[in-house]
């Protein structure tokens, strides 16, 4: 579960350079990501606890085909026990990999605030933050003040009404809970955050109904698969298209390299 292409339906990979997490708000209760780990304990030796993975570090460079990458679906990477050392060799390996887009999400605002002077924010990092009730909507307010070239939230699960001021936003992801012990969604409040997006002309995207599995309610909204993305995928395919990206291994520290032609 280190790499692997996902059913995630906003993302191409999974990039989990760190594992495991804490709760923090109401949306961590029922963690898919600590569920796994529980299914998998072979996989995850070291539980749910934060784990740092420096051998997957260079796996990006491997993949040649330009991809949307969701980094640390099983963890958080701006949790307080990552190292801005280990912060700094990541967004590293974002910075030398730019036919990848980087989808960063994180429940940790003030944490992300405090480190972002510190990190280099290239192009290919779209960074979000989650938004699951209105108690948290001050998450919009500290990713505002991050140097990213695409800001996005995610608002799953979703778990009431929300209000939101989205000036800066470029994306929203809505989704419903699934599990066992999923809270239901109510259409209306996915059709409210629809309406605010059309009318600041901010990409939306439906991810799920929600229910007893990912795919129990499906993902129509009023007849309709709603899956807008920020106009900077377009420019990065375009950006993109025809090139082939080759990996090799150096034979110092340095690890695997890679070179990109048209």
């Amino acid at each position: 579960m280190a790499n692997i292409k996902t059913g995630i339906e906003w993302t191409d990979r999974t990039w989990n350079p760190t594992t495991g997490c804490n709760k923090v708000s109401p949306g961590c209760t029922y963690c898919y990501a600590e569920a796994l780990t529980k299914r998998f304990p072979k996989n995850f030796p070291n539980g749910f606890n934060l784990t740092l993975h420096h051998e997957r570090l260079e796996q990006p460079r491997r993949w040649r085909i330009p991809s949307r990458i969701f980094v640390n679906s099983m963890s958080d990477l701006f949790h307080e026990e990552v190292p801005i050392s280990f912060l700094q060799e990541v967004f590293e390996v974002i910075r030398q990999t730019p036919w990848h887009v980087y989808q960063i999400l994180t429940k940790r605002h003030e944490r992300l605030l405090e480190l972002a002077p510190l990190l280099s924010w290239p192009e290919n990092v779209w960074m979000g933050v989650s938004v699951e009730k209105q108690d948290y909507v001050t998450r919009i307010d500290y990713l505002k003040q991050v140097s990213a070239h695409v800001r996005f939230l995610s608002c799953e699960p979703l778990l009431g009404a929300l209000q939101l001021d989205l000036k800066g936003i470029d994306w929203v992801i809505v989704g419903g809970e699934s599990g066992q012990k999923y809270r239901p969604l109510k259409i209306e409040w996915v059709q409210d955050i629809r309406e605010q997006c059309k009318d600041a002309g901010v990409a939306f995207f439906f991810k799920q109904v929600g229910g007893r599995t990912p795919k129990a309610g499906g993902r129509l909204l009023e007849g309709q698969i709603w899956d807008q993305m920020p106009e900077a995928w377009k420019h990065h395919q375009q950006q993109w298209e025809g090139y082939s990206v080759k990996a090799t291994r150096k034979t110092d520290q340095a690890g695997m390299i890679a070179s990109v032609q048209r």
